[in-house]
């Protein structure tokens, strides 16, 4: 059994979380972390689970809660990133990282930290949606600049960075299967006078509301005809699978910044 740190314990994602482990015969819970001053510290894991107590008692510290990890798994804020690495890195724990808006700071910590440890770093863990990731990149290999591209994602009132971690991931595939960049070739939203829509351009659209786990479509538009790609989660553990499908293959990699497509062989 890999044992396994759950960092963002107290979270919806890291709830997920700790519900599969206790479930499964491949993963030994061995640490849970969540941000300081959090009601939940000095609990134990399971509670508000459903499952039975764990043992392992909730804890602000992170190096406390990678001590005896093999596998952490991150799903927090990206304030809290870099003393997570520091903490992996000190221990020796490979990471599975889902933590989303992270900036170009964050992305060396990443990569010097990969220097160290094996990282395997995804702004979605489902399964499907990187398989829509690779489609997605195909698909604009294929077709040409007649088909215009537009990418919608919608989630949950309370997700607070726009657009999502995986609709940039999308913009990214699509991009490189045109040649280019989506630095080059986004367009945020649309508001007022914008003008004809630029040939080659690649919309991107963020809406928020309710309790939308995760929505997400890339729309090839042609003038006589549409072919759509979509993605729909629908219950958060989906997430929380494509975590652990990563923590397995992540375990005894050697050092290294990974990504999803290398866990499930996109490449």
């Amino acid at each position: 059994m890999i044992r396994t740190a759950v960092l963002g314990a107290t979270g919806r994602m890291g709830q997920a979380l700790l519900r599969l482990i206790a479930s499964s015969d491949d993963f030994q819970l061995a640490g849970a972390g969540t941000e300081p001053g959090h009601a939940a510290i000095g609990r134990d894991a399971a509670d508000g689970t459903g499952a039975a107590p764990t043992g392992i008692l909730i804890t602000d510290q992170p190096d406390e809660a990678v001590a005896d990890a093999q596998v952490a798994i991150d799903f927090t804020l990206p304030n809290a990133l870099t003393g997570h690495l520091e903490a992996c890195v000190a221990s020796g724990s490979a990471m599975v990282i889902g933590t989303t808006g992270l900036t170009k700071d964050h992305e060396v910590s990443l990569s010097e930290a990969a220097e160290r440890i094996a990282i395997v770093y995804g702004r979605n863990m489902s399964i499907g949606v990187n398989v829509l990731t690779a489609l997605a990149r195909r698909a604009a290999e294929i077709l040409d600049t007649d088909f215009d591209i537009e990418i919608t994602e919608a989630h949950h009132r309370f997700k607070i960075d726009a657009p999502s971690g995986t609709a940039l991931q999308l913009g990214e595939a699509v991009a490189a299967g045109r040649g280019t960049t989506l630095q080059q070739s986004a367009v945020y939203g649309r508001h007022g006078q914008t003008g004809e829509r630029e040939r080659g351009s690649i919309g991107i659209h963020a809406l928020r509301g309710g309790r939308i786990v995760g929505d997400h479509s890339v729309l090839f538009a042609a003038d006589e005809e549409l072919l759509e790609l979509r993605h729909r989660a629908q219950d958060r553990a989906v997430f929380a699978r494509g975590a652990l499908y990563a923590a397995n293959w992540v375990h005894g990699q050697a050092p290294g910044l990974y990504g999803m497509s290398q866990v499930l062989g996109l490449n």
